[in-house]
């Protein structure tokens, strides 16, 4: 199999946590910068980490980078790389994204529009065609400008991978399945710890734990846009990635996972996302204001995207709201909380400063992981993993 370079994009300040999850799946990654990581596989590593990433937001086949100052720079160098390697004779193929960072080419439809011409004068040289019907597979790209160094790569992913295929229904402000993974990565949280989310909205939080501790791969139930490429990846290692999440998976594994939130229709709605999710057995979901947050055991794990105050009428309750998140905190022993919010107060409404806090943005928006951190439960002689 060919040796390739494969761009995986993540949320900005988290490339950490995808490169450890690159490496665990086995390949070297070759580059790391803000928003994506880039490694080297083959085409089986396409699929697998299509099938397996949980923080990465796509797979990006990387075809080309050179330095372009000018837009002819530009259309010559994307002349320049062989697209006939890639793409077939009736691809449809276009720039779905441009970004430019500290780069002289800024405007993104002109970015787009060049390319798509130079891409169309290379095949039309290679094929002897002098029009393209664009009837057969997608090969959507996505290109970088970063200090004048363009970065160009295939989308293999289609939809982002943080659409697990589970979640149909949604809160207000849901967090992102690929963040909120990320985030419990961050965490010393395993499977054979409590988790507690009091403000669990459409469930994200508790059902990627919930996937975590059963093995269960998070693109196992959806499909990938690569998997209609004729000639560059071969079916056979769609199966195999796919066989080999299957036989990962253990449904059997005991939790204790928990979601609250006090409107009864999204802990409905919860419960739905879970059971699509194959994980509802391993959740406990429960309509509960976080004034009755309580649990009995020691060492357990809060972790949530509480109310930012988006709308100005919510902005008032915010202060009462993580006071009192603050004293159910408080209250339960020797365990540890980590809060990601743009609410710019919550350590001085919590009443306790951070042990740690990390900047992340969550889309556009600046928000803070704040770590709370407890006391490490003792070690067990003959355990597992408990002493995370």
């Amino acid at each position: 199999m060919k040796t390739l370079e494969l761009i995986a994009p993540c949320h900005f300040g988290l490339e950490a946590v995808l490169k450890r999850e690159i490496y665990d799946l086995g390949y070297d990654v070759s580059q790391v910068e803000d928003g994506r990581v880039t490694f080297i596989g083959d085409e089986e590593a396409i699929c697998r980490g299509n099938v397996f990433l949980r923080t990465a937001e796509r797979i990006l086949l990387k075809v080309g980078s050179f330095h372009a100052e000018t837009f002819e720079e530009l259309f010559q160098g994307t002349k320049a790389i062989p697209w006939e390697d890639y793409l077939p004779k009736d691809g449809k193929f276009w720039v779905a994204k441009a970004s430019s960072i500290k780069s002289k080419l800024f405007s993104p439809s002109d970015i787009q529009s060049i390319m798509k011409k130079a891409m169309v004068e290379r095949m039309k040289d290679h094929w002897g065609l002098q029009w393209f019907p664009e009837t057969g597979a997608s090969f959507p790209l996505r290109v970088f400008l970063f200090k004048d160094t363009v970065t160009i790569g295939i989308d293999t992913s289609g939809d982002s991978l943080h659409k697990r295929g589970y979640r149909t229904l949604t809160s207000k402000a849901p967090i992102t399945e690929t963040l909120a993974a990320a985030l419990l990565m961050l965490t010393p949280w395993n499977k054979d710890r409590i988790l507690v989310d009091p403000f669990c909205g459409s469930g994200t939080f508790p059902i990627e734990a919930a996937m975590m501790a059963a093995n269960i791969a998070p693109g196992m139930e959806r499909s990938f846009l690569a998997e209609s490429w004729e000639g560059l990846i071969p079916p056979k290692l769609w199966y195999e990635a796919f066989d080999e999440a299957r036989d990962l998976v253990d449904k059997s594994v005991e939790t204790d996972i928990q979601g609250y939130d006090i409107d009864g229709d999204i802990v409905k709605a919860a419960r739905a996302n879970a059971q699509a999710a194959g994980v509802d057995h391993l959740i406990h979901f429960q309509q509960r204001p976080v004034s009755a947050l309580s649990h009995p055991k020691k060492y357990g794990f809060l972790i949530s995207n509480p109310p930012y105050g988006e709308r100005l009428e919510e902005k008032k309750n915010l202060p009462d709201l993580y006071r009192e998140l603050g004293q159910r905190f408080a209250a339960l022993d020797s365990w540890s909380m980590y809060l990601i919010t743009a609410y710019g107060d919550a350590e001085k409404a919590i009443g306790r400063k951070a042990d740690k806090n990390r900047k992340i943005y969550n889309g556009m928006m600046k928000t803070y992981f704040y770590q709370f951190l407890g006391p490490k439960p003792p070690r067990r002689e003959n355990s597992k993993g408990d002493n995370s």
